[in-house]
């Protein structure tokens, strides 16, 4: 009893004083947890992956989305359908450029939500290899992927514009199609379809080390999807695949309410990236995902010409690994099946980064310094990488690490040693640590200088 009310008073103290009492995991949710960061060690490590979207939308040349945006039926899409050659299409090429660009993994679109399947689908005729001489995409793309040593994956919509089965919810381009709307939809039989794909896939097509599902919104979310019983097939199949966390909506949690769910085991925050590093509520470390455009839409865009710098790209790559996370880059080959020059070209001044700095970003994750005016850190093991990527005067300033615990600092692009010290121009305050990389304020080497400072 006195126990008790020792309890009920601290509760009282502590929320009248604002702090909270951390809730505790379960052992459950332990057991989860560490699968969890088991199977995505690699991945974890790898930290930068392609995402490739092709499909028959390329030869709209006006998005991924163009039969949701503008409303077309599915009668009015079959024109792109019947046109879609991707005759110049070859997978040895794309992966010899995701290679070439540093990428370590690479996701491609298996399915759409146009429900047009780049796969040899034994349970629809609305598939590309009917009338692509029988070739199967998805798997020469695993083929040509896996030869490289790049890890595969496969993006999967879970929702689906031309199924009749599929009710014109959402997004749906009949959304607002009364008539449509009359239909009698069988959900069951829907999703006995969509499962029946995805177990097709992770059934015959070899190991698949990434599933990406997309998408879940409103009620059409977790159980809808019948997802329990979706991963546990998924596994029972690839036992080490991981999967994102689209077969549940969970936008707009907090850190306080977030969690690492059974259904997927990594977060994909899109066109944008945290703040700080996520964690669920328990204060544990969440593997996320950046999947970024390299202009404005996934799919192939004609008129699209808002490119992003490599400067640009490099940054962003160091942002996400500076807060323990990855990034995805997406590519949209045209109709024809060649990944537009303009790709091409940022992906080889990315690989250039990459040969020379790659040490910075594979394997590594955030440091516990705050971030620095000139640009940001990542760090693994006994090193810190500084990553020098905005002008400054004067030396660089590596505030809070320890001079007597250094044991030397390099240039990582060159490896050429440079000097140090704790103090500079009267500033004897501890937790300085000057690195000199002479007085021209301009980084001097393109997009990012690494400075490597090694510890003893």
């Amino acid at each position: 009893m006195k126990n008790t009310k020792l309890l009920i008073l601290l509760s009282f103290v502590l929320c009248f004083s604002g702090i909270s009492a951390q809730e505790s995991p379960s052992k459950e949710y332990q057991d989860n947890y560490k699968k969890v960061m088991d199977r995505t060690a690699w991945w974890r490590n790898d930290r930068f992956g392609m995402f490739i979207h092709f499909g028959a939308y390329a030869v709209a040349a006006r998005g991924e989305w163009v039969k949701s945006n503008e409303e077309i039926t599915t009668e009015r899409y079959q024109k792109y359908i019947d046109e879609f050659n991707p005759v110049d299409f070859d997978a040895r090429k794309w992966a010899k450029i995701a290679k070439a660009a540093g990428m370590k993994y690479a996701v491609l679109t298996a399915k759409h939500h146009d429900g047009y399947c780049m796969f040899d689908s034994k349970l629809t005729d609305y598939k590309l290899s009917t009338r692509f001489g029988g070739r199967d995409l998805v798997r020469e793309f695993l083929e040509a992927f896996r030869a490289e040593g790049i890890k595969v994956g496969l993006y999967y919509s879970i929702i689906d514009w031309h199924h009749p089965d599929y009710p014109n919810v959402g997004n749906h381009p009949q959304r607002n199609d009364k008539e449509y709307g009359k239909r009698k939809f069988n959900w069951d039989n829907y999703l006995k379809y969509m499962h029946g794909q995805v177990e097709e896939l992770v059934r015959d097509y070899g190991k698949i080390d990434i599933m990406w599902f997309d998408y879940s919104f409103d009620e059409y979310s977790g159980e809808k999807w019948k997802a329990n019983e979706l991963v546990q097939m998924v596994r029972k199949y690839q036992p080490d695949i991981i999967l994102d966390n689209r077969l549940k909506h969970n936008d707009g949690l907090s850190s306080k309410q977030r969690t690492v769910s059974s259904l997927g085991d990594f977060e994909t925050p899109e066109q944008g990236i945290p703040d700080v590093p996520l964690t669920d509520k328990f204060g544990n470390a969440i593997p996320w995902e950046t999947c970024l455009t390299l202009n404005g839409v996934w799919g192939y865009n004609e008129s699209d010409k808002n490119w992003k710098s490599p400067e640009l790209i490099v940054h962003t790559l160091v942002n996400c690994v500076s807060k323990n996370g990855n990034l995805l880059l997406n590519v949209g080959p045209d109709a024809r099946g060649n990944i537009p020059q303009e790709s091409v070209s940022i992906l080889k001044e990315v690989g250039s980064w990459m040969a020379k700095n790659g040490e910075s970003i594979y394997g590594c994750g955030s440091s516990a310094l705050a971030k620095p005016d000139w640009g940001r850190y990542t760090s693994k093991g006994n090193t810190l990488y500084a990553h020098w990527l905005y002008p400054n005067i004067g030396d660089i300033n590596t505030r809070g690490v320890d001079g007597d615990k250094v044991k030397a600092v390099y240039m990582l692009c060159t490896g050429a040693e440079l000097p140090y010290q704790k103090s500079w121009w009267g500033n004897t305050e501890p937790g300085n640590l000057f690195i000199s990389v002479g007085r021209n304020p301009q980084k001097p080497y393109k997009y990012d200088t690494v400075l490597k400072v090694q510890f003893k």
